[in-house]
C-alpha cells in the first residue's frame, strides 16, 4: 500500500470514529436510532466519494486530505478555518444534547429521514463537484496549470462545494432530532459567505480567467438567489 492511499484510509477512520464520538458522547448512550442513521448514511456516502477520487483522481485525493488552518496560504483563511471545525463541533453536540433533554419539541421520523436524505444529497453534490473539477483543494490556491472551471455544477453557480457542504449542514439537524439545531445553519451560511468572498477576490487575482468566469456565471451558492 503506498504512502497516499495509508494517509487517505487513516484519515477516513480517523474521520469516521471522531464523528461517532461527537454524536454519541453528548447523547450518552447507543439507543439513538437518529444518530445512527446520519451517522451510516454520511459514512457510506463519503467513503463511496472518497474511494471514487482515490481510483480516479489521486493528485485530487492528496488536495482533498490536506486541509485544516496549517494549510490556507492566507491569514484570513486560516482564520475562517480555525473557527470552522469548533462551531463544527459545538453545533452538533447542541443539536444532540436538544434531542436528549427534550429542549425542543419532537421532530417526526419521517422529517427525520427527510434531513438524512437532504444530507445525502449534499454528498452526491459534492461528487459531482469532484469529479468536475480536479483542482477541488480542500486549501485555496492556484496551482501550476489550473484552469477555471465553468462546466457542470459550474455553469450554474460558482462554488457548488459550499452549496453541497449547506445541503448537509440544512439536513444534519433534522436528521439528529433537533429544531434549535437549524439555528446554527444561517451561521453556516455567514461562514461560507466570508471564506467564498476571500476566495473569490483571491481567484480573481490569481487565476487567468475566472474575472471573465464571475460575469458569466451570476450566482455564488443558489441559482436565481445569490
Amino acid at each position: 500500500m503506498n504512502t497516499l492511499s495509508a494517509r487517505a484510509i487513516r484519515a477516513a477512520l480517523f474521520g469516521f470514529a471522531w464523528f461517532f464520538a461527537v454524536i454519541f458522547l453528548p447523547a450518552w448512550t447507543l439507543n439513538y436510532w437518529q444518530g445512527w442513521v446520519f451517522f451510516v448514511t454520511l459514512g457510506i456516502c463519503t467513503s463511496l466519494a472518497t474511494m471514487w477520487i482515490a481510483l480516479n483522481d489521486r493528485k485530487l485525493l492528496e488536495s482533498r486530505i490536506s486541509m485544516g488552518p496549517t494549510v490556507e496560504k492566507s491569514k484570513i483563511q486560516k482564520i475562517i478555518t480555525a473557527l470552522g471545525l469548533p462551531l463544527f463541533v459545538i453545533s452538533i453536540v447542541i443539536m444532540v444534547f436538544d434531542h436528549r433533554f427534550g429542549w425542543s419539541p419532537a421532530v417526526p421520523v419521517y422529517v427525520s429521514i427527510l434531513g438524512d436524505v437532504i444530507a445525502a444529497l449534499g454528498i452526491l453534490m459534492y461528487f459531482f463537484v469532484v469529479r468536475e473539477n480536479s483542482f477541488a483543494a480542500a486549501a485555496i490556491e492556484v496551482v501550476e496549470g489550473q484552469k477555471v472551471i465553468s462546466t457542470g455544477l459550474y455553469a450554474k453557480i460558482r462554488h457548488p462545494m459550499y452549496t453541497s457542504a449547506l445541503l448537509v449542514f440544512l439536513g444534519e439537524p433534522i436528521a439528529l432530532g433537533s429544531w434549535w439545531g437549524l439555528l446554527f445553519v444561517p451561521i453556516f451560511i455567514a461562514g461560507f459567505s466570508w471564506r467564498l468572498l476571500q476566495e473569490e477576490k483571491f481567484l480573481a487575482q490569481n487565476l487567468p480567467g475566472y474575472a471573465e468566469y464571475e460575469k458569466k456565471v451570476k450566482y455564488r451558492l443558489v441559482p436565481f438567489v445569490w
